[in-house]
């Protein structure tokens, strides 16, 4: 199983909504994936480590390195396949080296 995490301001609407989504579009392309949503302010470095791709709505600066794929998951939220559809096309990309 693929672990992934996303994350927004609140961690309530705008995460939810992307990880309600990748699982969707993950799981009907043939994926086992788990996807977490949480506030931005809260990950740790301990965190990631947890997970192998990360999710947000734009890529945050922590101040410590991401160690995992990131994936802008912004685009998600339009839900216009032509914004969404690279990025679940990236998310697959990075599923299938981690399969290999």
């Amino acid at each position: 199983m693929i672990k992934i995490l996303t994350a927004c301001g609140a961690g309530i609407n705008s995460s939810h909504q992307i990880k309600t989504a990748i699982e969707e579009e993950m799981r009907n392309r043939g994926y086992d994936v788990a996807v977490d949503a949480v506030v931005i302010k809260d990950i740790t470095e301990e965190m990631l480590k947890e997970y192998d791709i990360f999710a947000p709505i734009a890529k945050p600066d922590f101040g410590f390195e991401i160690n995992i794929p990131i994936v802008e998951a912004g685009p998600i939220l339009y839900r216009i396949p032509s914004m969404s559809e690279p990025v679940f096309d990236e998310m697959e990309q990075i599923i299938k080296s981690i399969n290999k």
